[in-house]
């Protein structure tokens, strides 16, 4: 990306290392173009939910592709931060700003390259650039991995993935404020990371060593500390709650728009889940939370689908839907563990 400041070069030296290779990228044997509209028509069918605007194609990608789109969202979202580093320090500023943009690329590297062997589908959303195009991605070595590893159909699987994806797409362009809500306090979070920067360590480029070591962080789950602040907890758990709730939102609708053409969805559900337990995550953010340091444990994706599953039996499927009327409609974290408190708010 050209005038970047973040080295994107080096990113993808590190996620070549941590990629795993290519693997399989002959083409899957499904009419993707066919099954996003199926799926979509499906998941607006029963959530009432009306996209204003085109939703995206269905994409298959490799993984090389994969990263390529990450990179860029980054580079919308992070590169600010880097100018934030360099900002007042003088004639410290150019060295400054070297240091966290290699920093940056290295670990973004590192995520990209390590979830990239394994995330199956992704609706590319730019939290912080609402104008900005969706992507609907699917990566396609790791679909066909995935289908022989989990021993599942992988015409299904696919199907599975897609249903999940759209129904991310379909959130995102029927509810206008979603974006909006969630990039501004992704852009809070942002914010604070400039004057927490450690200077002095930033003040040289990271040796092979210091990216050995970055690698090995990421895969421990210790992240880029230097982007969020400190003592925002509340923010974050605001940000995680929506999160929670998109995610759970799609986990239902997969379930209940997904069950007339999936016929071994149970099974896959089952399959799936064990895969998500060992860190995989389908949400259009899994690999934001990874660089911020603010993943969602799995029990909260459970919550957010648990959630949804007790409004839809309680009160039905218009009523799950008033939590995309307005941001305060949205559930709490306490209210995604108490269901019946959030449907006594909306009364």
């Amino acid at each position: 990306m050209s005038g970047s400041r973040i080295d994107w070069a080096l990113a993808e030296r590190v996620a070549g290392a941590t990629g795993g290779g290519s693997g399989d990228t002959s083409p899957l044997s499904a009419d993707l173009e066919w099954m996003a509209l199926d799926a979509a028509a499906r998941v607006v069918a029963y959530t009432g939910l009306k996209p204003a605007g085109t939703l995206p194609r269905a994409e298959a990608v490799d993984r090389r592709q994969w990263r390529a789109a990450n990179y860029a969202a980054f580079d919308a979202m992070l590169g600010p931060v880097i100018d934030n580093a360099g900002a007042g320090l003088g004639p410290l500023q150019g060295p400054v700003m070297a240091g966290a943009g290699a920093l940056v690329g290295a670990e973004a590297g590192a995520v990209t390259g390590l979830l990239g062997r394994r995330v199956l589908g992704q609706v590319d959303v730019r939290l912080t650039d609402p104008a900005a195009p969706l992507r609907l991605l699917l990566v396609v070595p790791n679909l066909h991995a995935a289908a022989t590893v989990l021993g599942v159909d992988e015409l299904q699987l696919v199907r599975w993935v897609t249903v999940h994806e759209v129904t991310h797409a379909v959130q995102f362009t029927a509810v206008p404020w979603l974006r909006g809500h969630l990039g501004g306090m992704l852009g809070e979070l942002l914010d604070a990371a400039g004057p927490s920067l450690d200077v002095n360590a930033l003040l040289r480029l990271p040796s092979l060593e210091d990216v050995r070591s970055v690698m090995e962080q990421v895969r421990r789950g210790s992240l880029l500390s230097l982007v969020v602040g400190p003592g925002r907890t509340e923010l974050l758990e605001r940000m995680q709650a929506t999160m929670a709730l998109v995610e759970g939102h799609a986990e239902h609708v997969m379930d209940a728009a997904g069950a007339e053409v999936i016929p071994d969805l149970a099974r896959l559900r089952e399959a799936l889940q064990a895969r998500r337990a060992s860190g995989d995550g389908f949400g259009p953010w899994r690999i934001l939370e990874r660089l911020l340091g603010m993943e969602l444990k799995l029990k909260q994706y459970e919550d957010g689908k648990r959630f949804c599953d007790a409004v839809v039996a309680q009160a039905g499927v218009p009523a799950l839907h008033q939590a995309f009327d307005a941001p305060d409609s949205l559930p709490t974290a306490a209210e995604l563990a108490d269901p019946d408190a959030w449907v006594s708010r909306m009364g």
